[in-house]
């Protein structure tokens, strides 16, 4: 019998999806050139896609019921509990103006725990038919319609096709992206929305790949604004498509480091807005280009570093507090005739799957998760494949994501 092991690319994924919102939010903090706007446009076409497509495609076990619901209040509700107000309360000590009421109007990188939450909520429903998926893409398009700044509503029914459409793609599916001539695709594909992205206020905004304000926000007539998010919804998913067919499937240090994704998501906000508090936007407006490669350069060491092994163990009690306490609880349960009792305290498995330390985002093992099947979680070995079923302001700035 064939041996199965999870495919590396689930946790590549992930990883350089996260890496990339870290590298996004960095970028905030350059001068305001074409330069940097472009790299910035390219950039947010396809990664929110990407990585909402993913949070869909690992919440398909999700069902309503009590051990599904202990999950969800360990990732996502916890944690917004603790680093929603955290963030907040840092922001204002360093001198930032925050409006919006706590809790009620996520600020700055928050936003995407509340629209998780309300995503996994629906999944039970929004699995169920093929259909869901035009009927959230209609949803999409018609929320441009109205405008509400509580929990980011916006984004919840802007971005649910994507997310639906990871409920609903299996690995067969995805396999494909394994195909050379996709590969090859591929690159022409993000070429061609690079071209597309430089000159992008020709033909749509900013503001519309953030999926975070209506229509009339975006001073546009609602027939001709429907149509550019139909646009730009296709170019992003096309563009995260690409992106995902060119990440390896290899294993290596990087596969490791996917495991903790909340990590890297939920601590990046406090260094950033410390560099912008130091001074640094001041020099990237002195040094624009070489403002860009330090700026790029430490985005991704600081996703690296939350995610590292040597950080993972004590930041999972940060991150999600009562996940770690109850790991740690029954591993301590666990008589010595127990053979786990052997395993490193760091590596020993749960008598039932909880959130890992610093566990991603969009979270596959979480508590009560339904046991993933062989064939549509499992990959063999020798077959190729994809991992088994992760505010506006026109400018772009760290102001502009509030």
């Amino acid at each position: 019998m064939p041996s199965t092991t999870r495919d590396p690319r689930l946790d590549n994924t992930k990883m350089a999806l996260v890496t990339l919102v870290v590298v996004g939010h960095s970028w905030g903090l350059l001068p305001d050139t074409h330069f940097s706007n472009w790299a910035y446009d390219f950039l947010y076409f396809w990664h929110i896609p990407a990585f909402v497509f993913i949070s869909g495609y690992l919440s398909k076990s999700f069902e309503w019921t009590p051990r599904h619901f202990k999950g969800l209040l360990y990732v996502p509700v916890i944690p917004y509990l603790i680093f929603e107000p955290a963030l907040y309360y840092y922001r204002v000590s360093i001198g930032e103006h925050e409006p919006g009421v706590l809790y009620l109007e996520p600020h700055w990188t928050m936003w995407y725990l509340p629209a998780l939450f309300a995503w996994r909520l629906m999944t039970p429903v929004l699995k169920r038919h093929w259909l869901f998926l035009p009927a959230s893409v209609l949803i999409s398009v018609a929320a441009g319609l109205w405008t509400a700044e509580w929990f980011m509503l916006p984004r919840i029914p802007g971005l649910l096709p994507f997310f639906v459409l990871g409920l609903h793609l299996k690995p067969r599916h995805l396999r494909h992206l394994d195909d050379p001539w996709v590969k090859v695709a591929a690159v022409g594909v993000l070429v061609l929305i690079a071209v597309l992205s430089r000159d992008l206020d020709d033909w749509a905004r900013t503001a519309f790949l953030w999926y975070d304000a209506g229509y009339e926000d975006l001073d546009v007539r609602a027939s001709t604004a429907a149509q550019t998010r139909l646009s730009v919804m296709a170019v992003g998913l096309i563009g995260a498509f690409s992106v995902m067919s060119l990440i390896p499937r290899r294993a290596g240090w990087f596969t490791a480091m996917g495991a903790a994704t909340m990590n890297v998501y939920l601590l990046h906000g406090f260094v950033i807005k410390t560099a912008k508090a130091q001074g640094f936007t001041e020099w990237s407006g002195d040094h624009p280009y070489a403002a860009l490669l330090v700026t790029t350069i430490g985005a991704v060491a600081l996703a690296l570093a939350p995610a590292s092994p040597w950080s993972r163990r004590w930041l999972s009690w940060v991150v999600n507090p009562l996940g770690s306490w109850e790991q740690r609880r029954k591993q301590r349960a666990r008589t010595p005739a127990d053979p786990t009792t052997d395993v490193p305290t760091s590596e020993a498995p749960s008598q039932a799957p909880l959130p890992r330390a610093g566990s991603a985002l969009p979270l596959p093992d979480e508590p009560g998760a339904t046991a993933p099947t062989p064939r549509s979680w499992a990959v063999v070995r020798t077959t190729p494949g994809f991992p088994r079923a992760a505010p506006s302001g026109e400018r772009r700035g760290p102001e502009s994501t509030r």
